[in-house]
């Protein structure tokens, strides 16, 4: 036994190693791969209008994304009814008004809520807005003893006292690093936020979260082409806008999606399906995300779908180590966001997510931007660290880690000054 038991570790540990070493962490090893042109059609068509952009290309580049990796929405979902269940005028040493709004939605004799979070700067009108998910509670994004503590299923977290996936009071004000709320609200901005597990809880498990609503009579999981949990998160984001264009004190017209990592992914494919929203902001998205899937550099197509299979569609898996049969690229994904502001951030450190892919996606996506007669990113030069390029399509790369810091806020909100406000 003890022998079996050794064999069957080693083997673990050598199926480990081997996956690390087949990781590409090294420029000269990035495979050559030709990037499909934004600006050519399936058909062979050559796109030199915004009128044949916007009727030809971005259509089937948008089915494509829907179809084959983030999955289309089996039919509409509208919210049944919203609820203010708190708020104060007076939030935040009187700097803020506060409200804790929540949406409601029905079918097939089932019900989802999920509850967003506003601080809006009190002594103005019509606030713009930074609209994101969080990943531990909207408790966790401020120590405000207000903020109601969400029920739904967490992952577990030891540093933040969270077990037997349920949140609680330990877990308050956790994330204040991520999100600069001051430096916001000082800005003229609000800040709306949503824990992303009441939408959909973020585990390979289609049986609860909203995807339940939307089943047919004996179907447990969504069709190989239907939306997995990004597309779910995205959804609800755009769930929040509808609500924002009810509320006297939100100018829906100024919504900007913000995201960081897997939430980062979901922000883009919010603002690629919903126009609405006024600008798009992804963090350290990576694979999925901003980054070029056929350099293959850091995570792969096939780690991803491996380790997290419910957040794509299943037609993706087709595309898992298997990147040059892709028609398509993330590039065309941040293309479809164009003419809105958008903006993509890397950590220097972050290498898994792969920086300079999310860099050349911003690059390769401006000839969109271009027809538009926008500024994009105009070099294939990365920028420096600390050095952020801010035209309608911006980029910078900081130093650090993966995560979301105060540089990386000061900066969203000097470009959404510019560009969105």
């Amino acid at each position: 036994m003890k022998l079996l038991t050794y064999y069957v570790c080693s083997f673990l540990m050598l199926s480990m190693s081997l996956v690390t070493s087949q990781t590409i962490y090294d420029e000269s090893k990035v495979p050559t791969f030709e990037v499909p042109d934004p600006l050519v059609a399936v058909s062979g068509e050559k796109i030199n209008s915004v009128q044949k952009w916007e009727t030809v290309r971005r259509p089937e580049l948008l089915k494509f994304f829907e179809n084959n990796v983030y999955g289309k929405l089996p039919k509409a979902l509208e919210i049944d009814s919203y609820t203010i269940l708190e708020q104060d005028s007076n939030a935040l040493n009187g700097k803020a008004k506060r409200k804790q709004v929540q949406l409601t939605f029905k079918n097939n004799n089932k019900i989802l809520s999920f509850t967003i979070l506003l601080y809006i700067p009190k002594n103005l009108d019509k606030a713009p807005v930074f609209l994101g998910y969080n990943f531990y509670g909207n408790h966790t994004i401020t120590e405000d003893k207000a903020v109601l503590i969400p029920t739904a299923w967490a992952n577990n977290n030891e540093a933040f006292g969270i077990e037997n996936h349920t949140l609680t009071e330990e877990s308050r004000g956790k994330r204040t690093n991520r999100w600069a709320l001051e430096k916001i609200l000082d800005a003229g901005y609000g800040l709306a936020t949503i824990y992303y597990g009441e939408v959909d809880p973020d585990k390979n498990d289609f049986s609860d979260g909203v995807h339940n609503l939307l089943y047919q009579e004996t179907q447990s999981q969504p069709k190989p082409d239907e939306w997995g949990s990004i597309a779910a998160w995205s959804w609800g984001m755009m769930r929040a806008l509808d609500y924002f264009e009810k509320d006297p004190d939100i100018d829906a017209s100024k919504v900007i999606a913000f995201g960081h990592s897997r939430l980062g992914k979901t922000s883009l494919w919010a603002g690629a399906t919903d126009e609405r929203f006024a600008g798009v902001i992804s963090n350290n998205s990576g694979c999925g995300g901003a980054a070029l899937s056929k350099r293959k550099f850091g995570e792969t197509l096939g780690v991803i779908n491996e380790r997290f299979p419910h957040w794509f569609c299943d037609n993706f898996n087709e595309y898992s180590d298997n990147e040059e049969a892709l028609p398509i690229d993330q590039h065309q994904l941040l293309a479809l966001i164009a003419p809105r502001p958008l903006y993509v951030a890397s950590a220097e450190e972050d290498e898994w997510a792969d920086p300079r892919g999310e860099f050349l996606s911003t690059y390769y996506a401006s000839s969109v931007y271009e027809l538009y007669g926008k500024k994009g990113i105009g070099t294939k030069v990365m920028p420096k660290v600390n050095e952020p390029i801010q035209n309608t399509v911006a980029y910078h790369i900081r130093t650090g880690k993966h995560d979301v810091t105060d540089y990386d806020w000061e900066n969203y909100i000097k470009w959404a000054n510019a560009f969105v406000k």
